[in-house]
């Protein structure tokens, strides 16, 4: 596993596939069972793979490497075909898709594409600078929202319609600079967290109104690594540099009705919340602000790592991949919350190790795998090739195109065993 050190990690849409993209190609995994990891893919013809996305369960994949930072290939890869590609001014930081949008994000600018042909929509020009590629796209046909930070210096959110090529709001988040972004899947939700990662908040989109905040602790910054919505919006989780994972519960306290204390500390309660009207904002809104639901203590600090709640097997389940190369697998109580029960440790190679052997310390710590690309892919000296067929100059920075030796004579094409009908068109002229 350390000869295919793991650059990037990415969970598919309702978290049924994990990609995994390494020194020597990618590869793809089913996220369908607690005891076995099953390999569904692997592509050894890219090296460097630093970002691989999924469209949702079909054979679409987006891929940029390392050796060409500017240039993003679309595949097939049931078929082990390039459906396109498209270079780039700079490099690519973060590429995100759905059913009708794909994006390219690069330092200073986003690129909207239309994914049925890849053509480009709109560019988003001269946004803050953004090294670390930080964006969503919710994967909602009619809520089809993309983030992105407003601000380098304070959290702010720019949320825009990418279906109406317009923008929708600006979100003042946070005071400081974001480091997290996610929607929920019905795409009328977002939750942020800055670079502090103390508070974490959950804001309705378009309308950019608060509707929930969280504290994930007072004793220390922290980097958050990634937020993830289950499937039903009802759960938040947040993993951050640190072991612990944090999962909150998107639920309104019902007000009750006022009790009379009956022992000193509740009299003392009574008096202490009653007086957060005097108090400074800052402390009043500590008292309001919510508590994690549940908590999972990962064997390891430090390393980069991606989060996700699933239903597996038909019980929730909170899943974290390492830069280390595992998949850590836990069980999540829906009704009582508290600390998750970790039921597998799977090896990104195939292999499964059990609990028992999970919670042994290892003597060797492995080396902390970094997934921003924008450093080391600067260094890359890359010449793009001479544009393909279907290039739009018009679009200053993007240019690129259907592959002339790619068998695209299929009108519709099919990219998974459901016989699902993607939203890509290709035709050959």
């Amino acid at each position: 596993m350390h000869s295919q050190r793991q650059l990037v990690l990415s969970f598919s849409f309702q978290n049924r596939s994990l990609a995994v993209g390494t020194k020597s190609g990618y590869k793809f995994f089913s996220l369908s069972s607690v005891d076995k990891l099953e390999q569904i893919y692997e592509c050894t013809d890219t090296e460097d793979v630093c970002i691989v996305e999924r469209l949702f369960s079909s054979s679409l994949v987006a891929i940029v490497s390392l050796k060409a930072p500017r240039k993003l290939k679309v595949c097939h890869f049931k078929k082990g075909t390039e459906i396109c590609n498209y270079s780039y001014s700079n490099t690519i930081l973060a590429v995100k898709l759905n059913r009708q949008r794909l994006i390219v994000c690069l330092e200073e600018s986003l690129y909207i594409h239309n994914i049925r042909d890849m053509k480009v929509l709109h560019t988003i020009r001269e946004t803050p600078p953004n090294p670390t590629g930080l964006c969503a796209l919710s994967i909602n046909n009619d809520n089809c929202y993309l983030a992105y930070p407003g601000s380098a210096t304070i959290g702010e959110v720019q949320v825009f319609d990418t279906i109406n090529l317009r923008a929708a709001n600006m979100i003042p988040a946070h005071d400081s600079p974001l480091a997290a972004l996610a929607f929920d899947a019905s795409g009328m939700k977002l939750a942020t967290a800055s670079e502090k990662g103390t508070v974490i908040r959950v804001f309705s989109i378009p309308e950019g109104q608060k509707l929930f905040e969280f504290r994930r602790g007072v004793k220390r910054c922290v980097s958050i690594c990634s937020l993830a919505f289950s499937m039903d919006g009802m759960f938040l989780s947040a993993s951050s540099n640190t072991e612990t994972v944090h999962i909150f519960k998107l639920e309104t306290q019902k007000e009750k009705p006022q009790e009379e204390p009956t022992t000193w500390t509740g009299y003392f309660g009574k008096v202490l919340m009653a007086s957060t009207s005097y108090l400074p904002s800052q402390v009043t809104e500590m008292f309001n602000q919510g508590r994690a639901f549940a908590t999972v203590r990962l064997p390891f600090s430090g390393h980069r790592n991606i989060c996700a709640l699933a239903t597996i097997q038909k019980i929730p389940r909170l899943l974290v991949a390492a830069a280390d190369g595992y998949l850590y697998m836990y069980n999540l109580d829906p009704q009582e919350g508290g600390e998750c029960t970790l039921m597998k440790q799977h090896k990104l190679d195939g292999s499964v190790e059990s609990a028992n052997e999970i919670l042994e310390p290892s003597p060797h710590d492995r080396p902390l795998v970094s997934q921003t690309y924008s450093s080391p892919a600067a260094k890359v000296t890359y010449t793009p090739s001479s544009p393909t067929r279907h290039a739009y100059p018009e679009d200053q920075g993007a240019v690129g195109g259907v592959e002339p030796d790619d068998d695209l004579n299929i009108g519709t094409l099919r990219l998974d065993e459901d016989n699902e009908t993607p939203p890509l068109i290709l035709k050959s002229e």
